[in-house]
């Protein structure tokens, strides 16, 4: 089992000391998870906290047997402002994360494709429904809902692009590379995005997402979806050595490690 890099109550303390107002913070919660924090405001994108998905493939032939444990336990976040999803599968709509979250005064943001499945898993409507091209503003988070293709372009499938007062995160959800993405998100002036890197049912591969963040212009890229299951992981190397290559910046974080986004790597 692969341990985060701070779990539990030294997770949440590290999460408590991300204060300063020009910065903004990023956590890697695993899988396509992330906690954003900016000026004492939270944000969650995809969370997977807990072992559904282990238990209900147990003694399958497509077992979910967990690779790196969890971060924090999903009642603990209930000073979470906003928490979205990009997609109805479970590791990204997941009911037993998101109902103690959205209990706790958290506002549901969803693809409004997904309205129906997202109020059956979390036993309420979503608070916001979006699709493409769509934007909203909610807790100071600036979201435009931009498609993603899972791995063909459906309005079930999204990204989000998180504006921070200048500071432009992408997450494109579960998606390939498809024709217009690259013309349509290099306006965007991205300063962070968090890309796949799984390279199976229906994601882009490490070397493509390195390539990706490259053409859009991205200042930094994190990989994510991988080391959550055993069946459905990558080594990160390839995109590493991709990003090295085009001389793209990036990050490879440890599930439950801070990434700070200071002023001077900001876009805007």
């Amino acid at each position: 089992m692969i341990e985060p890099k701070l779990a539990d109550d030294a997770f949440l303390d590290d999460v408590a000391r991300a204060v300063d107002p020009k910065v903004v913070y990023l956590w890697w919660l695993g899988q396509s998870g992330f906690l954003i924090a900016w000026r004492r405001r939270y944000l969650l994108i995809d969370p997977y906290l807990s072992d559904s998905l282990t238990r209900k493939y147990a003694g399958t032939d497509r077992e979910h047997v967990r690779m790196t444990r969890r971060v924090v336990a999903p009642r603990r976040l209930a000073f979470v402002d906003v928490v979205c999803s990009t997609h109805g599968h479970t590791d990204h709509l997941d009911a037993e994360t998101l109902k103690p979250i959205v209990a706790g005064g958290a506002t549901l943001v969803c693809p409004a494709a997904n309205r129906r499945l997202a109020a059956e898993r979390v036993g309420r409507a979503p608070d916001v429904c979006m699709s493409d091209g769509d934007t909203a503003t909610v807790a100071g988070f600036d979201f435009e809902l931009v498609p993603a293709a899972h791995p063909e372009l459906s309005p079930e499938y999204a990204g989000y692009v998180v504006d921070c007062g200048g500071t432009r995160i992408y997450h494109s959800g579960d998606s390939v590379v498809y024709p217009g993405m690259v013309d349509r998100l290099r306006t965007r002036r991205t300063t962070l995005a968090l890309l796949p890197i799984n390279g199976a049912h229906g994601n882009m591969g490490g070397a493509e997402a390195a390539r990706l963040a490259h053409a859009i212009g991205a200042e930094l890229v994190v990989p994510c979806h991988y080391d959550m299951f055993e069946f459905n992981t990558a080594s990160p190397a390839v995109f590493v050595g991709e990003c090295e290559r085009l001389g793209q910046r990036f990050e490879v974080l440890r599930a439950g490690q801070r990434l700070s986004i200071p002023p001077d790597r900001q876009a805007g």
